[in-house]
């Protein structure tokens, strides 16, 4: 036996699995071995394997292995046959056998797989075992499945029970028959799930295939009470059960269930709708009715999950749908008790759920929710054929609802040859059915996902507006919920809104657009209140977030215009769909929209079209438009929710505002603002929402909108006015939102805690009562229009200022409130003060408030000064009470709050015990509050009624300086110290604001130790120098952590700036202390600048300002005269203090335009600027600001903002001091050619928002002609556009030479614009790229050269006589070059300058070059404009006629120029010297002669009236009348001149480039004028050619026939022809020719030359023919393209495939060199024809008659796949454009249309491919057909 079995494993190797059986019956009837004893030695052997398989290699069987296992499977299954019923081997044969065996295969073995379970289950269908497959196979298979998904013991099992059965626990007796425990292996816990579901489908399978192939009636298949019937559907019921609830586990279970379980299940009850099951002993009943239900249910479940869930529950919808609602499954829909069955199309969220799969991101489910809709309309397999319908042609309808263009009409035939033109089958109600909308449906969704963007482009919108158009049926045909979704309206609109919602969201961003405007491109007008029925959740989604698709808005910003076609048509189309709604409605609308902003990020686009469609939305019905029903409802059930939901609609609005101040353009967050403001307006009434609402709102929108002068703020204040207007019958209603608004100070002070608390505050809690006192002073100064509204805040003043000093104890912060609000209101009164200042220097005091005049604001100021002086009193009593902290000891109190000790990050909070940190707080608020009244008073009052106050804030900062507090051992003693610092900064700022001669007299009266002493004249040292000390050594001490040792140097550089402005407020107001008397030593600046030059470095960004503001004010100190000793020492100073400068700006991360323009001011100091050596010293080395400056613009040209703010600033400087300007060359020169294509938005929004920049900046130098400066400041021209104003002011103090007003600086400048002048000229004559001559147009080479030349021109003035032949032989240069006309207008116009200025110069050079006919063309017509306008400018008669006389003549022989623009631009210029010079002429008529006079008036009447010359002079209408040179040269002229069209550096169209353009007009037409009369004449020649073909001539004789046909090729003809010469010519008679013989001679000679040339025109033409004989019939059109590298391609490809023809649409392109490097010569082998796009038709059309098929490589409904199409032999093959293929109109006159297949994402080839591989594959056809 075992040589047996050995023989037997090696054929198992070697022998297909078919031979198995035959070779075992072999052995079993030649041996005595049976069958059973060969099966259990090859079971034995098979374990083995089996086990050894699985520990080499499990699950990963090799092709070998796979073999030799079905070989050995096989020979088990057929000894299993050959053993009959035997229960016991087919048990054996599962457990050691089929199931090891199962586990071992890898689970996507699929072969493997379905032969080894076919086998088994023809074994058993074979021997009918089906009870041991019930009892052994089954429960394990169920068990292992159940076991993986946690399902529990389960009773209701149709085939086993959980707790009567385990396969792990030994054996046991089931029906009979015994399961041995250890035959079975350990494979239960860890068997494949994918494995078990297989094999229980198979066995499905093969039970189904046994119950209805082998019953018979007489035979009932029964062993042991179960037959396969029985088995299969008690099989079924478990299956069914345990699927479902696989569906709701892993992506595992669901895999298997989708992919092996479910397809078997869904197609038996495809077939049998019901089963009756006996599970022990109770009949059940398993319908497809309830497993339908099922499945919804799990999908339902698997569709609020994740997206792998919802990919799923699509999976199983689209094979639910595929199988049991497919044509072959014919269902009854009805149930054995009537009911009608269970139809998941009948379920609406089925169809919403299907809609969202429509429009889903993941293309899977994409297709899939289209697959399911179509198999749900029936439309699987074929598109429907609508029968029954009435066929109506296009002109059988009405022309005025289908008058289509002829765009329209091929999009109707290409939409047709789709099938949506079966829409065009109109019944006889004139509507359409739902089939055919569902038709149309589903075609255009196809055309978005398959099709091209020319497809989407033709059809689409055609076809959506027939959709529309068309009516639905009164009366519905079809009855259920499926099938009547497309038969109302509003279902409709639901369908088309998945249309147009995949259509925003596709992948091309051509097909967005084209959607979008297709969408707002409908008149929805004409719809009526069909507009009601989009959708809300579209427009809420994808239509409002299209809208932030910046592809629908590229206009959008262009010219600082903020709007787009886009925005226009969205809110046409909001206005439109809000028309009809409740004003509730309105207004939850509107919160929706708003509500948008909240999920994703908005644009600048996205935003403003949000905003405005918001607007639109609301101003549909004002809110005093409602109707009074609505109003009474409103107000009486519902007035609390109206409150609220207007309230939630400020909420979201105020999100939007806030959005918009992320984009720092003014003038576009002014527009968003606008069109929320007037949102609001017109839907919300003020009295109707919360205060605390309007307030959080206008807190938000930007100050410069609402503040006085604001562009919005008289919206503002009429949206108020408006709201007071609704009801004038009482106060309480009408002034609703000013009482509450007044009545809010006493409402903010007096909130009430409980008297038994302990009332406590934290720098958090001052922070939110300052920020709702801010908003309340800015909304009450915004609502106030009326004088006696004030009346309650002096009221409120005088009541609540008195006494503040003696509240109780559990009032103790209703002083701090009361300060707050004091704050609030001289905050907003400084705004105000600040911005009437502002709008009476403008010129825009026009507003209707109170506040609109000067007058009135005085009225208001005076009052409040005079309310707050009668409290200050009061407060400074309640300053010196609580300021008490500051000096006494602190309570022992070491605890600090958890928010304090647990804080690990964010803002520093103060390390003090609560009690203590309220103390502190109440003394700095104080001291604020008292600091900012005193400052705002002392504008007002100057009667000394104010020095009480004065000497109470000196006194404050003596004792803070002089006598801080001592005890800095410990923390809190540190921390009192620094809030002591932090209160004396507003007092110190205070102090410098308003010290007078009086005050200062007061103080020193009250304190005599201020005075100076004998020997030391300098009085603010001991505060500075004490200041200093005590400070630092708070800092050095170690007890303050270290973000508070960062607020307290903050402090320190604050206060040192205030101290230090003391000094300069006392000098600007005249206080001093003696003739002698000075206020700082300069031992004192000495350490103050040392101190700031050491933390200058490394300071943070909130001490930038003051410490660099002290070091101006230091450097101011210096000016003043006031310091001796620091000569010596200042150079090295200022390098220290350009060396940390420089550091401190370079490390800034986010450059401030107030910190650059602070540093600006600070280093480069007016005082210190005009020492000569701080830019160059003796020993000719740069100085210290020299340096810097270097650094600043060398930086600069990679920051707009800083070259900007330091051009502004060094003009400035330069221009005070021109001697300095010297040292400067390079750098003006660097300035000159700067230009940067960023635009630094924020810079105007910075200015406009902050005060300190606008501070810092109004302090740099400037020129004095900022009209011109400030109108290009935030532009890329602004720093070359300072240079040229800078030059040209130091032009005119040039001028002043030789006059009264002359001194040194006349001379300086003259010298300094004389070497710019010179260093230009040289860089533009010897710098690689300025000196270039090829360069493209708009490359940064010809920006360069534009900049250069237009400030040489702006320096015209400074050429003298020392320097002209110079300037001139430069000049000549840069005329001889080639340049672009925008450069050389600007050489031609400083041209023009020189020779007008320098008279001689015109006869010297002008006149000889004139006469220099050889130059070229492009310089020549550059000399002839300057002469003319040397002529025509010329200021006195005399010179006049004497530039005429000798510029003229050399100018007339050009008139007559081969070369057209020369010629045309001549006669150009002399008719203009004609026309103004020949009146003149007439008059001195002695002085010409009379022929030239006549030639000159011809010559003037044949220029004047002649047509061509008449076009050409209309052409150029306005460019020769407005030129004047002086003005062109002025910076005014340059900068101002630019065109509307064109933003390039400010040119102006020249009248070369007008001439040029004019020129190429003419020429183009004439050249397709020539086009059209050459295809005429061909036609005809054609025409002829056919006629005279057979054509015989018969003499009359009635002799041969003489036949006339055209020869072969044309274009070989040719005529001989003989030029006799001179002596030849005087013999004419033939005799005597005859009869010479030297003639003879030279005749035989000629003859001998004609027939070499016959013989050597005979071979080319044989030549000629074998290359036309080997060329192919195929043309190339391309005349369609126009990229260089495309057509070169192209050329190469056709050379190599001998092609007969390329066309392009200019020859001209051949010469080009980037098309000869790629082409390599192949245009020279190729025929080129040239085919203008405009003659494109006729040539088709023209070859199309000679035989050739026109074809198109493009991808259309009809497109033909090139390996599809067999192209014939002559074919004329057209390439459409790169983007947008091939045209509309060509597209008619083609045969046929192929494409290239494509199996990629990417949906195009590039041209030149996609034309190479289509000629290879004609090449291939014809090759194949020769061979």
């Amino acid at each position: 036996m075992d040589s047996l079995v050995s023989s037997l494993m090696k054929s198992f190797t070697s022998v297909p699995c078919a031979a198995i059986p035959s070779i075992l019956d072999c052995i079993l009837t030649s041996t005595a071995v049976s069958s059973s004893s060969l099966f259990d030695s090859l079971l034995d052997v098979f374990s083995d394997i089996l086990k050894d398989i699985c520990k080499q290699d499990h699950g990963n069987s090799s092709l070998v292995q796979s073999s030799y296992i079905s070989s050995f499977t096989t020979s088990l299954c057929h000894l299993l046959k050959k053993s009959g019923t035997d229960t016991s081997v087919l048990q054996s044969f599962i457990w050691r056998g089929f199931l090891p065996v199962m586990k071992t295969i890898n689970s996507n073995d699929h072969e493997l797989l379905n032969l080894i379970t076919e086998q088994l289950s023809d074994v058993i269908i074979e021997s009918n075992m089906w009870e041991v497959i019930k009892v052994s196979l089954v429960p394990f298979l169920l068990s292992s499945v159940g076991l993986s998904i946690g399902m529990n013991q389960n009773e209701d099992s149709a085939l086993y029970q959980w707790s009567g059965y385990s396969i792990i626990h030994g054996p046991v007796m089931q029906n009979g028959l015994c399961v041995d425990k250890e035959s079975v292996p350990p494979l239960y816990d860890s068997f494949p799930l994918a494995i078990s579901c297989h094999i229980l489908t198979s066995l499905l399978v093969a039970s189904s295939r046994s119950h209805q192939t082998l019953q018979r009636p007489l035979d009932p298949m029964v062993l042991s009470g179960c037959s396969a019937e029985i088995f299969f559907q008690t099989l079924l019921w478990d299956v069914c059960s345990i699927s479902i609830q696989m569906l709701s586990k892993s992506p595992d279970h669901r895999f298997c269930t989708i992919h092996l379980v479910l397809p078997f299940i869904l197609r038996t009850f495809a077939c049998d709708a019901s089963f009756q099951i006996s599970v022990h002993g109770r009949i059940h009943v398993l319908s497809r009715d309830s497993f339908s239900r099922n499945i919804w249910k799990c999908c339902q479940a698997l569709f609020s999950l994740g997206p792998l869930e919802r990919r799923d529950a699509y999976s199983v919808l689209s094979l639910y749908i595929s199988i049991l609602y497919s044509k072959e499954s014919h269902r009854d829909i009805t149930l054995i008790n009537g009911d009608e069955e269970f139809d998941i199309r009948a379920e609406q969220e089925f169809w919403e759920e299907i809609k969202k799969g429509l429009v889903g991101k993941e293309a899977f489910v994409r297709k899939q929710s289209l697959d399911i809709l179509k198999i749900t309309l029936s439309e699987h397999d074929e598109r429907p054929c609508y029968t029954g319908l009435r066929e109506m042609n296009m002109h059988e309808r009405s022309s005025t609802s289908l008058d289509l263009t002829k765009k329209g009409q091929w999009a109707d035939k290409e939409a047709k040859s789709l099938g949506v033109g079966q829409v065009c089958n109109v019944t006889d109600d004139n509507s359409l059915s739902g089939q055919q909308r569902w038709g149309a449906f589903i075609l255009l969704y196809e055309m978005l996902e398959e099709y091209g963007t020319h497809l989407v482009e033709a059809a689409w919108y055609h076809q959506i507006s027939m959709l529309l158009q068309f009516p639905c049926p009164q009366r519905s045909s079809w009855n259920k919920v499926h099938q009547s979704q497309l038969e109302t309206l509003k279902g409709m609109f639901s369908w088309l809104a998945v249309l147009w919602e995949r259509g925003l969201c596709h992948e091309n961003p051509q097909v967005r657009g084209l959607i979008m405007q297709s969408f707002l491109s409908i008149n929805w007008e004409d719809h009526g209140t069909c507009t009601d029925l989009v959708p809300e959740s579209f427009i809420i989604g994808p239509f409002v977030q299209g809208l932030n698709d910046t592809v629908h808005h590229r206009e959008f910003g262009v010219k600082g215009v903020y709007s787009s076609a886009t925005i226009v048509g969205a809110t046409n189309f909001m206005s439109q769909y809000s028309k009809h709604f409740h004003w509730r409605e309105r207004i939850s609308f509107m919160c929706s929209l708003a509500s948008v902003a909240k999920q994703e990020s908005f644009g600048r686009a996205g935003l403003m079209a949000l905003s405005a469609c918001i607007a639109y939305v609301a101003c549909g019905q004002q809110w005093c438009e409602v109707c009074p029903s609505d109003v009474d409802k409103v107000e009486s059930t519902g007035g609390i929710f109206s409150r609220n939901i207007m309230a939630d609609l400020l909420d979201m609005l105020k999100l939007l505002v806030e959005s918009c101040k992320q984009h720092f353009n003014v003038n576009y967050r002014r527009r968003v603002c606008e069109n929320l403001l007037e949102a609001v307006s017109s839907v919300i009434c003020t009295s109707d929402v919360p205060l605390e609402a309007l307030m959080h709102f206008f807190s938000t929108v930007p100050r410069e909108f609402t503040d006085y002068g604001g562009s919005l703020r008289e919206v503002t204040q009429k949206w108020f006015a408006k709201c007071s207007e609704r009801s004038s019958e009482s106060f309480t209603i009408g002034m609703q939102v000013l009482h509450s608004l007044c009545n809010f100070p006493k409402r903010f002070i007096e909130y009430h805690h409980s008297p038994d608390a302990c009332i406590t505050c934290d720098d958090g809690d001052l922070e939110a009562w300052e920020f709702e006192g801010q908003r309340w002073a800015r909304l009450f100064f915004i609502v106030m229009t009326k004088e006696h509204h004030l009346e309650f805040i002096f009221k409120f003043l005088q009541n609540y200022g008195v006494d503040i000093c003696k509240q109780h104890n559990h009032l103790e912060w209703l002083p701090l409130k009361f300060l707050i609000l004091n704050l609030s209101l001289v905050q907003e009164l400084r705004i105000i003060k600040m911005k009437s200042v502002d709008c009476s220097l403008e010129g825009r005091s026009n507003m209707e408030s109170l506040l609109d005049t000067s007058d009135h604001n005085s009225v208001i100021f005076d009052r409040f000064t005079v309310s707050f002086l009668y409290i200050l009193e009061e407060i400074v009593s309640y300053a010196k009470l609580v300021c008490s902290t500051f000096w006494c000891d602190p309570a022992v109190d070491t605890h600090l709050p958890s928010s304090v000790r647990g804080k690990l990050g964010g803002p520093s909070q103060r390390r003090l015990a609560t009690c203590t940190t309220t103390a502190v707080l109440k003394a700095i608020l104080s001291m604020q509050t008292i600091a900012s009244l005193s400052s705002w008073c002392t504008q007002f009052k100057s009667d000394g009624s104010l020095d009480f106050m004065f000497t109470f804030l000196w006194s404050f900062a003596q004792k803070v300086i002089l006598s801080p507090k001592s005890d800095f051992d410990s923390e809190t003693g540190a921390e009192i110290s620094l809030a002591a610092y932090e209160a004396l900064v507003p007092v110190l700022k205070a102090v410098a604001s308003s010290i007078t001669p009086a005050n200062f007299d007061q103080v020193m009266i009250t304190d005599k130790s201020l005075l100076p002493k004998d020997d030391d004249r300098h009085w603010l040292d001991i505060l500075v120098l004490s200041f200093l000390q005590n400070i630092n050594k708070l800092l050095s001490h170690g007890k303050l952590a270290r973000s508070r040792r960062a607020i307290l140097m903050n402090w320190k550089w604050l206060c040192l700036n205030s101290l230090l402005a003391i000094q300069h407020c006392m000098i600007k107001n005249a206080v001093h202390l003696g003739r002698e008397a000075f206020f700082l030593s300069a031992a004192s600046v000495k350490c103050l600048y040392s101190d700031l030059i050491e933390s200058l470095e490394n300071a943070n960004e909130s001490s930038v300002l003051p410490m660099l503001r002290s070091v101006r004010l230091v450097l101011q100190s210096f000016a003043s005269g006031g310091l001796i000793g620091f000569d010596d020492v200042l150079t090295e100073m200022m390098w220290e203090l350009v060396h940390s400068s420089w550091i401190l700006h370079v490390s800034c991360n986010k450059r401030k335009v107030a910190h650059i323009a602070v540093l600006l001011s600070s280093v480069l100091h007016c005082s210190l600027f005009c020492d000569e050596g701080m830019h160059e010293t003796t020993e000719n080395t740069q100085g210290p600001l020299k340096w810097f400056i270097e650094k600043v613009i060398d930086e600069s040209t990679r920051s707009p903002r800083t070259i900007r703010l330091s051009a502004l600033h060094l003009t400035g400087l330069w221009l005070l001091y021109p001697r300095t300007i010297i040292h400067y060359i390079k750098e003006l020169k660097l300035l000159s050619l700067y230009g940067s294509v960023a635009f630094d938005e924020d810079f105007e929004a910075e200015l406009a928002e902050s005060h300190e920049a606008r501070t810092e900046v109004s302090l740099l130098a400037r020129n004095s002609n900022n009209e011109l400066t400030e109108a290009f400041m935030n532009t890329e021209l602004y720093a070359r556009v300072s240079v040229a104003v800078l030059f040209y002011e130091l032009a005119d103090l040039a001028d002043k030479i030789g006059s009264t007003e002359e001194s040194e600086d006349c001379y300086n400048a003259l010298q300094a614009g004389k070497a710019f002048l010179l260093e230009l000229l040289d860089s533009v004559v010897n710098d690689k790229d300025l000196a270039k001559e090829l360069y493209k147009k708009y490359s940064a080479i010809h920006r360069r050269k534009v900049r250069a030349w237009q400030m040489i021109c702006t320096l015209s003035r400074y050429v003298d006589e020392d320097i002209v032949q110079q300037v001139t032989s430069s000049l000549h240069i840069c005329l001889y070059r080639n340049n672009l006309p925008s450069v050389r207008q600007y050489l031609e116009i400083f041209a023009i300058q020189i020779y007008l200025r320098f008279p001689s110069l015109v006869e010297e050079q002008l006149g000889p070059i004139l006469r220099d006919y050889n130059m070229r063309p492009q310089a020549l017509s550059s000399y002839v404009f300057i002469a003319a306008n040397v002529i025509l400018h010329a200021t006195e008669e005399v010179a006049r006629f004497m530039y005429l006389s000798k510029l003229l003549p050399p100018i007339f022989p050009l008139l007559t120029s081969h070369h057209h623009s020369l010629r045309g631009f001549t006669q150009l210029l002399v008719y203009q010297v004609l026309f103004k010079m020949l009146p003149s002429l007439d008059c001195n008529g002695s002085d010409i002669m009379p022929l030239e006079k006549k030639c000159f008036k011809d010559l003037k009447c044949y220029l004047e009236k002649n047509s061509d010359c008449l076009r050409l002079r209309a052409s150029m209408e306005g460019f020769l009348d407005a030129f004047d040179p002086v003005t062109s040269a002025t910076p005014t002229g340059i900068f101002t001149a630019r065109d509307e069209g064109v933003d390039f550096e400010c040119v102006p169209t020249s009248l070369m480039e007008q001439l040029n353009k004019f020129l190429n007009e003419v020429r183009e037409e004439l050249r397709c004028s020539m086009t059209n009369d050459m295809v005429i004449i061909n036609s005809e020649s054609l025409a002829t050619e056919e006629n005279c073909k057979g054509m015989a001539m018969s003499p009359k004789g009635g002799g041969e026939g003489l036949s006339c046909q055209v020869p072969r090729d044309l274009s070989l003809d040719f005529q001989k022809k003989i030029t006799l010469s001179k002596h030849e010519k005087q013999h004419n008679d033939v005799s005597s020719l005859s009869g010479s013989k030297e003639l003879c001679k030279s005749l035989a000679e000629m003859e001998k030359e004609d027939l070499l040339l016959n013989k050597m025109l005979q071979s080319r033409n044989l030549t000629m023919e074998k290359i036309k004989a080997s060329q192919q019939d195929l043309i190339l059109v391309a005349s369609l393209l126009d990229r260089i590298p495309n057509l070169a391609g192209l050329a190469r490809t056709c050379e190599v495939f001998k092609a007969s023809g390329l066309t392009v649409a200019d020859a001209k392109i051949i010469n080009d060199k980037q098309f000869q490097l790629i082409s390599v010569t192949a245009e020279k082998w190729v025929p080129i024809i040239e085919v203008p796009v405009s003659c494109l038709k006729v040539f088709l059309k023209n070859k199309k008659q000679e035989g050739f098929s026109i074809l198109g490589l493009e991808q259309t409904a009809n497109s033909v796949p090139l390996d599809q199409y067999a192209f014939p032999k002559k074919t004329v093959l057209v390439l459409g454009r790169e983007k947008e293929g091939i045209p509309v109109d060509i597209i008619h006159f083609l045969d046929a249309c192929i494409e290239i297949p494509q199996l990629g994402v990417v949906r195009s080839l590039n041209v030149h491919v996609s034309g190479a591989i289509a000629v290879w594959e004609y090449t291939r056809q014809q090759r194949l057909q020769q061979s």
